[in-house]
């Protein structure tokens, strides 16, 4: 199971989750959020160097091989926007977040693949609120990587997904907490791919509770 933390921006606990073993790191580029990473390049800090993580890594063997993808969160973004801010931090993946259609997501795809970022990812977030909105999925088929079902915290039985019959793997949102996690234990779906995690697991806005995510890891294992 992959885990994404999302919500992040200071570089040193962006350093101290990434020798957890975390797997991906979701960066904030919506305007109207709390979390919002302001348009600085990872040379002015805002994200750590990488070659200071290799340096670290080095010196410890279980996180030799561990890279953090980045992951960016936009919501009806301009694509010119998206596209600067895949070069300027090396993003990995663009997490589309709104009412983006598949025109424009082949448009983007194709800006930014090979010239921009060879190998880019796209994952394309959709509310659940009830059985049906599983749906929705269709209308993205085709086009992208990953889906990310982010279900209504009022619901957290993430059963809700167990009609999901699509090809493309997902992830699950939606204000996730270690209960959330202990209840749904027992969830299983072929293309279940992995859970993304923010406020609950917040010191301080944008701030992650390093303990609180490695008792998250513990209690995957």
């Amino acid at each position: 199971m992959v885990i994404k933390v999302s919500g992040m921006r200071d570089a040193s606990n962006i350093h101290e989750v990434s020798q957890l073993g975390i797997d991906w790191v979701g960066l904030d580029f919506r305007p109207n959020s709390e979390r919002y990473v302001s348009q600085i390049s990872s040379c002015a800090g805002i994200i750590p160097d990488y070659s200071s993580l290799s340096a670290l890594s080095s010196q410890e063997p279980s996180q030799k091989n561990h890279r953090l993808v980045l992951c960016g969160v936009f919501a009806d973004d301009m694509p010119q926007n998206i596209v600067t801010r895949v070069f300027n931090f090396n993003l990995d993946i663009v997490q589309l977040s709104g009412t983006e259609n598949m025109v424009m997501i082949d448009n983007l795809r194709h800006t930014l693949d090979p010239d921009i970022h060879a190998g880019i990812k796209i994952m394309k977030c959709l509310a659940i609120t009830k059985p049906e909105d599983i749906e929705k999925y269709k209308e993205y088929a085709e086009g992208i990587d990953y889906f990310l079902f982010e279900i209504d915290e009022n619901i957290k039985d993430w059963n809700i997904l167990a009609s999901y019959d699509g090809k493309i793997p997902f992830f699950i949102s939606g204000n996730i907490s270690i209960d959330d996690i202990e209840k749904n234990r027992d969830f299983h779906h072929p293309l279940f791919y992995g859970i993304d995690v923010n406020e609950e697991f917040e010191a301080a806005t944008a701030i992650k509770d390093v303990a609180a995510l490695k008792d998250l890891l513990e209690k995957l294992k």
